[in-house]
Parts: C-alpha cells; sequence; structure tokens
C-alpha cells in the first residue's frame, strides 16, 4: 500500500528558486514575468502561468528555456516543508511506500528530492488534477496528499481520500470545498492522522488534528 505526496508547496517551499528561475527566464527573453505573484499559484502546470505573462506561440520556447534555466536557480533554494521529512519516515514506519505524484517534470522534482534528501518510491511527473489519478491508481495509492484543490481533484477522480494540508495557495476551506478527506495546517500532523487513519479510527477522532 502506498501514500501519494505532491511535491510544490506540499513536501518542499520551492517558492525561491522558482521565483530566482522566472526572473532568470525575464532577463533571457526580454518578456517580464511578475516572480513574486507568479509564486502565489504554484500548482498547475508550468505553461497555464508562462500563458499569463507569453504570447501564444512563445509560450513553448518559453517552456523549454525556464526547464532549462531551472537547475541552475531553482534546486539550491528550496527547503523542505515543515515536517515534511517526518512526514515520509511516518510512511515508512507503518511499512508502506511513499510515490510523489506532480506537475512538475520529473526530472526536476528528482532534483529537488534528491537535494533535500527526500526519499521516495516511485516519482510521476506533468501531470494535474484530473491528470493525477491515473499514476495514483497505478502505484496502489491509498491516501494522496497535496496543497492545492487539483490535489483533491486527483485524489476524488481516483477514489481515494485526498489529505490536504494549507501551506499553498489554497485555504482550507478551499482544500474541503474540494473534497479533502483531511485538511491540516501543515505536515506537522501527518504522523498522527496516519496514525488514525490506517487503524480506521472514526472520522470525530480527527477533529483536534484539522483546521
Amino acid at each position: 500500500m502506498t501514500v501519494g505526496f505532491d511535491l510544490d508547496m506540499t513536501l518542499i517551499d520551492s517558492r525561491p528558486g522558482i521565483a530566482a528561475a522566472y526572473r532568470a527566464l525575464s532577463a533571457k527573453t526580454g518578456v517580464h514575468v511578475d516572480a513574486d505573484l507568479a509564486v502565489t499559484r504554484l500548482g498547475p502546470p508550468l505553461r497555464t502561468e508562462l500563458r499569463e505573462w507569453f504570447p501564444p506561440e512563445q509560450v513553448e520556447e518559453a517552456v523549454t528555456t525556464y526547464r532549462a534555466l531551472y537547475p541552475a536557480y531553482a534546486i539550491e533554494p528550496a527547503l523542505p516543508t515543515p515536517g515534511a521529512a517526518a512526514a515520509l519516515n511516518a510512511v515508512r514506519a507503518h511499512g508502506l511506500r511513499v510515490v510523489v505524484v506532480t506537475s512538475k517534470l520529473g526530472r526536476l522534482a528528482e532534483l529537488h528530492l534528491d537535494h533535500l534528501g527526500l526519499a521516495y518510491d516511485e516519482l510521476a511527473g506533468d501531470l494535474f488534477a484530473e491528470g493525477k489519478a491515473a499514476a495514483l491508481t497505478e502505484h496502489g495509492v491509498r491516501w494522496y496528499v497535496g496543497d492545492h484543490t487539483g490535489d483533491m481533484v486527483a485524489a476524488r477522480t481516483a477514489g481515494i481520500p485526498g489529505i490536504g494540508v494549507a501551506t499553498g495557495p489554497c485555504s482550507a476551506a478551499d482544500l474541503r470545498a474540494a473534497g479533502a478527506s483531511y485538511v491540516l495546517p501543515d505536515l506537522t500532523g501527518f504522523p498522527a492522522l496516519l496514525d488514525e487513519i490506517t487503524v480506521g479510527s472514526r472520522t470525530d477522532t480527527l477533529d483536534s488534528l484539522e483546521t
């Protein structure tokens, strides 16, 4: 059995590095990207953000350029979110596996995880919202943890409980409205929640863990 995790703003705070990568993209292309604004809405695929700044005919080239710049600018500044390492350790303590399912390109996600020493068993990249559901099913994910309403859509589409963490652009209320079965302020509460749900405890025993 497997627990799935989103990457950006779920396991890692990638905002400083992504902002640096966007600034480098602006410097290289001459097209202004408001990096500070862009990092407030992480979650959807890269193309979704770049369409806000580049003409349609330039988006694909901008994607290629950004991804070429990304390793040099975005990996080093990223940090684990509070409780990320302990959350992954808790999964393994229960004899479960970890799969990371993210909208980020897989090879870039791998750079982040390896740099921060966040161990995982499987990784599926370049997927968002409903698009994540097939990977969740393929890898036998039992619960999916994410910070975005799209992650809760992914869990719902795959027919599994979504666990929301309010560490990204979406509020606890947003995550619940998108179908989250549980909502935590951050991953520090995840080990206790996992203890409860793996033994099938009643939902009302989790009230103290929810926001």
